[in-house]
């Protein structure tokens, strides 16, 4: 059964188009590009129309939804997607996974190696992309923010590792010039504004062209929309920012509190590098585990990843 994902119809008659089905969170829903009348467009919208052989080949169809985490794109979106038979499909999820509570970085692994595998074994060509670190976007004090960048590095290990398992084509966007401009994002600080959605649609039309595959002219990055405003920051805050940073309150924010002074504790002493290298032990651990079908790995360390990156860091 068919669950419900927005549908970026092309124009004309003839045979089916080929499709592109984006999997993933907000960010590929497209939070932060509006459209005028409600909803959201997005970069997977500004790529879609650039697919192809010739404009408007490509059918979009975008299962992506807010707060997904890599567990839901496995369970939830990626049986839909494979009915669909998409030639291209993205895969870009991981940044709601750092901001929980129960971050795993092994749950992690299994959820995007099952997605990515399944699609690319259904012959798909899928994109990836390394995540900016949400603690630096949202301008948290070191003892918080350090936690969260320890996580999303473990998360990106793991996207550009099996990225590379399955030779999908993989988007460096955590280094992106851009990614540190206030200009590229929304209001909320967590989300590109229609800026940094066409930038990043930009960069996955590069990516794909340095690939050879077939793509049209590169999306426009001419705005057309406004951009954020001050004001527009303070009425997103008293809104829904509130409910945003209440809900984050009860359940990351105990464990992360847990997780800062466990991080200054390292501090005082000297030895902050062993959390590091804890959380790289255990994202190792993790691709280690991922266990192929000719019985290779794509880690050569032993052992058990049971709860090491969980409140870890």
């Amino acid at each position: 059964m068919r669950s419900e994902g927005t549908v970026t119809p092309v124009a004309g008659g003839g045979p089916a188009p080929a499709r592109f089905v984006a999997l993933g969170d907000s960010l590929t829903e497209g939070l932060g590009d509006p459209v005028p009348g409600g909803g959201w467009r997005g970069w997977a919208a500004l790529l879609a129309g650039t697919l192809g052989e010739r404009p408007g080949a490509v059918e979009l169809v975008n299962l992506a939804r807010s707060g997904a985490q890599s567990a839901d794109v496995a369970e939830r979106q990626l049986p839909v997607a494979r009915e669909l038979r998409p030639r291209f499909a993205s895969l870009v999820v991981g940044a709601n996974d750092t901001l929980r509570a129960a971050f795993a970085i092994e749950r992690v692994a299994a959820a995007l190696d099952r997605a990515h595998g399944a699609l690319s074994a259904d012959g798909a060509v899928v994109l990836t992309a390394c995540l900016p670190d949400p603690g630096r976007m949202l301008g948290l004090p070191g003892p918080l923010a350090r936690p969260l960048a320890r996580r999303m590095r473990a998360v990106n290990t793991v996207v550009h590792e099996v990225s590379t398992r399955y030779r999908g084509v993989h988007l460096h966007l955590a280094e992106h010039p851009w990614v540190t401009e206030r200009a590229s994002w929304s209001v909320d600080r967590l989300h590109p504004g229609e800026r940094g959605h066409r930038l990043l649609a930009r960069g996955f039309h590069t990516a794909l062209a340095g690939a050879r595959l077939p793509v049209g002219p590169p999306p426009s990055l001419t705005l057309d929309g406004p951009p954020p405003t001050r004001a527009g920051s303070a009425v997103w805050m008293a809104t829904r920012g509130t409910r945003w940073v209440a809900d984050r309150c009860t359940d990351l924010l105990p464990g992360l509190l847990a997780l800062a002074l466990q991080e200054c504790r390292y501090g005082v002493t000297g030895s902050g590098r062993r959390l590091d290298a804890a959380a790289e032990h255990a994202t190792r651990t993790a691709l280690a585990a991922l266990v192929d079908r000719g019985g290779g790995a794509l880690g050569k360390t032993s052992g058990s990843a049971k709860g090491a990156a969980t409140m870890a860091g």
